[in-house]
C-alpha cells in the first residue's frame, strides 16, 4: 500500500492527508483539471494513489467546487465572484436556447456554460424564482407558477435585445 512507503518514511497518515491536499491545491490551482479522473490519474504519477471517495473528502474539507473552467478553491471562486457577469452579459455570453416547461425554464448553453449562467440568474434575487440547477449545459430556472415563469422569460428576453 501507498500510505505504508509514505509511514515509513515518516509521513503519519494526518501528514500524508496534508500533503496530498497540498498536491490536489498545486495542481487545481495551477492548471484546468476538469474531471475527478483526471485528477486522480495526475496524483497517481505523483505516486498518490487515490479513491474518487478521498477525492470528493478531500473537495469538501478544502471547499473545492467544480467551475466552468475546472476545480476551484472556493475561495477563488469567491473571487471571480466579484466579477461574475451580470445576468445580462451571462446570457449573451453563454444562452442558446430559452425554452419555457410549464413553470421553469429551461437554458441551453455550450458545455461549461450553465453554471455561471445559473449564478447570474440567482445574482439578480428574482422574488419568482424558487431556485436554479445547473448541469454542464443545460440550466433549470424553477418559479412558482407559470405567470411567475412568464414574468421572469420576459426579463431575459428584454436583457437579450
Amino acid at each position: 500500500m501507498q500510505y505504508h512507503v509514505y509511514y515509513c518514511m515518516g509521513l503519519g497518515m494526518g501528514a500524508l492527508k496534508r500533503f496530498r491536499q497540498g498536491q490536489i491545491l498545486k495542481l487545481i490551482t495551477s492548471e484546468a483539471i476538469t474531471s475527478q479522473d483526471e485528477l486522480r490519474r495526475r496524483l497517481a504519477h505523483m505516486k498518490l494513489r487515490v479513491t474518487q471517495g478521498t477525492l470528493s473528502r478531500d473537495f469538501h474539507e478544502l471547499k473545492v467546487v467544480k467551475t466552468a473552467v475546472g476545480y476551484k478553491p472556493l475561495t477563488a471562486v469567491n473571487e471571480e465572484a466579484a466579477a461574475l457577469p451580470t445576468l445580462g452579459r451571462a446570457l449573451r455570453e453563454y444562452l442558446l436556447d430559452l425554452r419555457p416547461a410549464d413553470n421553469m425554464l429551461v437554458l441551453k448553453t455550450p458545455p461549461g456554460g450553465a453554471q455561471p449562467l445559473a449564478a447570474a440568474v440567482d445574482g439578480e434575487r428574482f422574488k419568482e424564482v424558487a431556485g436554479t440547477i445547473a448541469g454542464d449545459d443545460t440550466g433549470l430556472v424553477i418559479t412558482a407558477s407559470r405567470p411567475a415563469r412568464a414574468a421572469v422569460q420576459k426579463r431575459m428576453e428584454e436583457l437579450l435585445r
